[in-house]
């Protein structure tokens, strides 16, 4: 029987386990990125492992998150990222270079490879025939050490194209109806591979843009075949030395299908608050728009960007609307500023924003009350913005354009007025490397600088032998990472993991920091209960580095999201299924409840365990492989690898 892509890719790149679904297994990983709102604890990581040199084919270090420097801490923190770059073989990304997907896709991606990014839109590298998987810093920092990634061995489901996309349908609007037809939770274990017809009508930056966003189905990767679109691509990018062929076998055996058809697809939006909440931009038509962004890793390429300009020019933005666009790295920039489109937007009225993530991020923006914002990005989760009460929905590039001209919604399949605008696919794009700094050869004069803002990555204890705290807080459905870890602002204490504590559920409940923080201090363990999807969204790890300062021992939720159930255990915090779903109603808030015999269950490899509060108990089930008990018990992902719990085979020397 033949292969598909994903398998293919797992087995050239395995080190242990076995493909079977459901079965945890070892990869290589040959390129790694980071980005500097989880990078600098990577590299603090890294460095606490003790070695001398990144030992993966290739490491990259972005600057694209959090580039606003009002203050010492962000300049700071980019210098330390540069300098231990240059010390341990990691090719450093300036600021204003781009955003670490855009740049990677153009720059670095190559077909057949693996890619293991501390950001969860790494898969963003699927367009071009990766197996690019988002995870924790910890576990990109491990694999820049030369040790696996492990992962449970995903279900692939075939995701058929056919037909082609009708004018003003966009790869957003594809992916917004997979997002419709997958949702955001569920998913976890499962690869979504594209195949079929429709596959050659679209550009690679048009796969890129399907792949980013399918982290928001929640599933491990996404991938597109590399066929002769992407040799093109990377010949003009000058990298088509680099290219390889990566089909499925046409007898390759899928654990579900799902067919698309593309000529069916109309003009989508992403509604308030999720991704998934997806409607017809026919049903948004005469909605007023206060706010029109564009750009962010899903949607800053060149012809994403060029199609705006088709767009805008010869009209101008009115004044109840403001207009930002924020190209996708200086590589779009230059092109842009080349071919003119840069004086059109300016003459349109719109503002011109750096090549970085910013308001996709909520670090720079922020729309203002009750205001509607249209934005290009990937997430619309609630308070994301840096505004709770606004409105934010995501729609492709041309739908933005058209509503900031407009000051309202407009459905272009029912104006004639409208020309769609076509981009013609670059022969070559405007190769400019100036702004990446290699390693020196020889890094034995280079001095790491550490400014004040720069800590310890945190170490907890091993797991005790029982779990004996209170509830500290109970949340529902769906929370994010951006819940519990708030970004924007507050993102400059990244590097200061006792000083971002202060700030974890902050949105969601402003005293929680102040309360757990005294019963850690009280001697006792805290614990976090949740409902459905439980850590969706970004794969930052201080979502569960923070709460561990905080002295959180376990998670007890209905499902928890794959990144974030590999960051709790990576931080040595114990995550929990009720074996009822009901069984979460019976919990409250401050209740005393105990784990007896945690430790002594997690070593024997038990599949479950009782939580006791007062006289009521409930069941849950601890669903851990053995690495990840033997992880849990010696009290994180960094205490286990020095430990020497790291295993032989993948790139170690």
């Amino acid at each position: 029987m033949g292969r598909h892509i994903t398998g293919k890719i797992l087995s050239e790149h395995l080190v242990s386990g076995s493909l079977e679904p459901g079965q945890e297994v070892a990869i290589r990983i040959d390129q790694t990125l980071t980005q500097d709102a989880t990078g600098t604890m990577a590299y603090l990581q890294f460095e606490a492992m003790g070695l001398d040199r990144v030992r993966n084919e290739l490491a990259v270090s972005y600057v694209d998150h959090n580039t606003i420097q009002a203050g010492f801490e962000n300049a700071d923190d980019h210098l330390y990222l540069q300098t231990v770059a240059a010390k341990y073989g990691i090719i450093f990304s300036r600021p204003g270079n781009g955003i670490c997907h855009q740049v990677h896709l153009e720059r670095f991606g190559v077909p057949g490879k693996t890619l293991l990014g501390s950001d969860s839109h790494t898969p963003t590298g699927g367009g071009i025939g990766m197996l690019a998987i988002g995870a924790g810093g910890l576990d990109v920092a491990v694999a820049m050490g030369g040790g696996p990634f492990h992962l449970i061995a995903p279900r692939v489901c075939r995701v058929v194209l056919k037909g082609r996309l009708r004018p003003w349908a966009t790869a957003k609007d594809v992916i917004l109806h997979v997002l419709r037809l997958f949702k955001t939770k569920g998913n976890v274990g499962w690869v979504l591979e594209y195949d079929g017809p429709g596959v050659k009508t679209l550009t690679v930056p048009e796969r890129a843009t399907i792949t980013n966003m399918g982290a928001e189905c929640g599933v491990t990767t996404s991938v597109f075949p590399s066929d002769e679109v992407t040799r093109q691509f990377m010949e003009a990018q000058g990298r088509g030395a680099q290219w390889r062929e990566m089909r499925a076998d046409a007898d390759a055996s899928y654990d579900r299908e799902v067919e698309i058809e593309l000529d069916e697809i109309e003009p989508l939006a992403a509604a308030p608050h999720s991704p998934d909440q997806v409607v017809t931009v026919a049903s948004l038509a005469g909605m007023k728009v206060d706010q029109v962004l564009i750009g962010s890793c899903t949607n800053s390429s060149y012809q994403d960007l060029k199609a705006v300009t088709k767009i805008l020019e010869g009209r101008h933005v009115p004044p109840s609307v403001s207009l930002g666009i924020a190209p996708g790295s200086r590589q779009v920039m230059k092109m842009l500023a080349e071919d003119g489109s840069l004086t059109v937007w300016l003459a349109a009225g719109a503002r011109l924003l750096e090549t970085a993530c910013g308001f996709c991020i909520g670090n720079s923006l922020a729309p203002a009350t009750d205001a509607v914002s249209l934005r290009t990005s990937n997430r619309n989760f609630e308070g994301r913005s840096g505004t709770q009460s606004a409105r934010v929905y995501l729609v492709s590039p041309e739908i933005a354009a058209l509503a900031a001209v407009e000051g309202r919604v407009v459905d272009p399949l029912i104006r004639t007025d409208l020309k769609h605008p076509r981009v013609k696919t670059p022969k070559q794009y405007d190769v400019d490397d100036a702004m990446l700094v290699y390693p020196p050869a020889d890094a034995a004069g280079v001095r790491v600088i550490r400014g004040p803002n720069i800590g310890a990555p945190p170490r907890n204890e091993p797991l005790p032998e029982e779990l004996n705290g209170v509830i500290a807080i109970k949340v529902g459905d769906k929370i994010t990472t951006d819940h519990i870890m708030p970004a924007g602002k507050r993102l400059i204490y990244r590097s200061n993991i006792p000083a971002y504590s202060a700030y974890v559920f902050e949105r969601v409940d402003p005293d929680f920091a102040r309360r757990a923080a005294a019963a850690r201090d009280a001697g006792m363990h805290n614990i976090i209960v949740a409902g459905e999807s439980y850590g969706q969204g970004s794969s930052r790890e201080h979502a569960a580095l923070c709460p561990m300062f905080l002295g959180v021992k376990a998670v007890v939720a209905k499902s928890i999201e794959r990144i974030h159930a590999a960051n709790l255990i990576n931080a040595g915090i114990v995550p929990l299924t009720f074996e009822t779903a009901s069984d979460y109603n019976r919990l409250q808030q401050g209740q005393p409840c105990r784990v007896p015999g945690l430790r002594a269950a997690m070593a024997s490899g038990a599949a479950r365990v009782t939580l006791r509060c007062g006289d009521d108990e409930i069941g849950l089930r601890m669903d851990l492989t053995e690495r990840q008990r033997a992880i849990v018990l010696a009290g994180g992902l960094l205490n286990y690898t020095k430990a020497g719990g790291r295993e032989k085979g993948a790139n170690n020397t």
